[in-house]
């Protein structure tokens, strides 16, 4: 029997290899790792938190794939430190216990399995400190005063961090409750499979019977009319029996585009916090308690040096910390301050851009005399069309965003939409033709390059 179980760990890992390649497999797996089949779980051994970290955050779903491609079924996975094993050693292939089938638990009328973020490990600074005081209101009190909690920000700055603190804490203090973390897009997807499957029943049932409903980019409904309608079913269900609901969002209710008036008034009826970027001595904090968790103390001039080359996101800096703690572990010697500005030049280069998709949709929302919320709507009007073209080409020129990335970021246009904004408006600058829009004291007429040049030294 266990030379069977041999043979499928084998098997896993020669299917993990095949995803993400030898040299990858090799570096990462082969010689710091020992993977362990048991009843309940797969079970893999890492040498150091670091390296725990590092499989968890970059090849938790090829593994998942593998096991699913060899044992026909999900199975959990689990990681264990093991000291004695080094970057030097062989892998051991070990199973223990008997394969059982895991019991799928997808309508998470009860979750047993922790979501990844705690509010234990959220670093609190100026900029979220209101936000992180609600988290722990909502879950310390049974019935919370803030009903729905909303947060908006831009990416990385600890929305779903704090989403998924929230439902553990709730998981450990009140064990029968039933909560459900997942994605607007995820609920969009289990709501049209329930049409296709015609178990739209089965599928209200399982939301509208929880006692916390956590959803993240909410945003994701804007332009889903059909989908709206049901979420707000669902909104008004759970919040008049009284239970709990936490959402999050790029932008403030009121900015999130083709968002129906009923939802609207619903977000912003209860508690909506925006979490801004961290300051730079949060930066520094979050750096080295990130660094400390994974087993690899940092020091203080690197994280400083780190912290003030990125201020944009949390995702960026741990970006950036693991690359540097990628390049200790795999060196096994500390590294100097240069060493760091070395490592991380071109990852520096390439992030943090000087201004934001959101500063940009608010200069020239105001140019226009228009609100955010009329940018990232379908609207065609003259006026609103021009700004939203403009506002896409400023995003496309000053920061690193993608044609998709800006279409989503502008109330989920298709990134052909952006392409064809960005060519009017570069056709227009080449020509410098005037640009025509009505404003309060009737239509104004500025040549492209006079305009652009008014924008941009308001984004300045």
């Amino acid at each position: 029997m266990e030379a069977v179980f041999t043979e499928e760990i084998n098997a896993i890992q020669d299917h993990l290899a095949r995803q993400i390649g030898a040299q990858q497999y090799q570096i990462w797996f082969r010689n710091a790792t020992r993977l362990t089949l048991r009843e309940e779980c797969l079970e893999i051994a890492v040498a150091n938190p670091f390296i725990s970290q590092w499989i968890q955050s970059h090849f938790e779903k090829p593994l998942q794939k593998a096991m699913e491609a060899v044992l026909h079924q999900k199975r959990p996975i689990q990681y264990i430190t093991d000291r004695t094993l080094s970057p030097a050693a062989k892998p051991n292939g070990a199973v223990n216990g008997a394969a059982a089938a895991p019991k799928a638990n997808a309508s998470a009328a009860k979750r047993t399995e922790p979501l990844k973020m705690s509010l234990d490990t959220f670093v609190v600074g100026a900029k979220n400190e209101l936000a992180y005081n609600a988290a722990k209101t909502v879950v310390e009190q049974e019935k919370s005063p803030f009903n729905p909690l909303f947060y908006h920000g831009g990416y990385g700055v600890g929305k779903t961090h704090l989403l998924q603190g929230i439902c553990n804490e709730i998981a450990r203090r009140r064990p029968h409750a039933k909560w459900l973390y997942l994605s607007a897009e995820d609920f969009a997807n289990q709501y049209v499979l329930a049409l296709k499957t015609r178990k739209l029943d089965a599928f209200r049932n399982r939301f509208r019977n929880l006692d916390l409903l956590a959803i993240d980019d909410i945003h994701f409904l804007s332009n889903k009319n059909a989908m709206q309608e049901e979420f707000l079913h669902t909104f008004n269900s759970i919040d008049l029996a009284g239970k709990q609901i936490v959402l999050a969002s790029d932008a403030h209710p009121k900015e999130i585009g083709a968002l129906c008036e009923k939802l609207v008034n619903r977000f912003i009826s209860g508690m909506v916090i925006r979490i801004d970027p961290p300051d730079f001595d949060t930066r520094c904090r979050i750096l080295m308690h990130r660094a400390k968790r994974m087993g690899q103390p940092l020091r203080k001039e690197v994280a400083e040096y780190i912290a003030g080359a990125i201020s944009s996101s949390v995702r960026e800096l741990e970006g950036a910390l693991l690359k540097v703690t990628a390049y200790s572990t795999l060196t096994q010697k500390p590294i100097t301050l240069d060493e760091v500005r070395q490592i991380l030049s071109e990852h520096i280069a390439r992030t943090d851009p000087v201004v934001h998709n959101s500063d940009i949709v608010s200069v020239v929302a105001e140019f226009f005399d228009l609100k955010p919320a009329d940018i990232h709507s379908a609207r065609k009007e003259r006026t609103v069309s021009l700004a939203r073209s403009l506002a896409m080409y400023l995003t496309r020129r000053f920061t690193k965003m993608s044609f998709p990335e800006i279409g989503k970021a502008m109330g989920n246009k298709n990134h052909a939409t952006v392409i064809l904004a960005c060519r009017k408006i570069e056709e227009a600058l080449e020509r410098n033709t005037p640009l025509r829009w009505r404003s309060a004291a009737g239509f104004r007429s500025v040549p492209a390059k006079e305009l652009l040049e008014r924008l941009i030294e308001k984004i300045s």
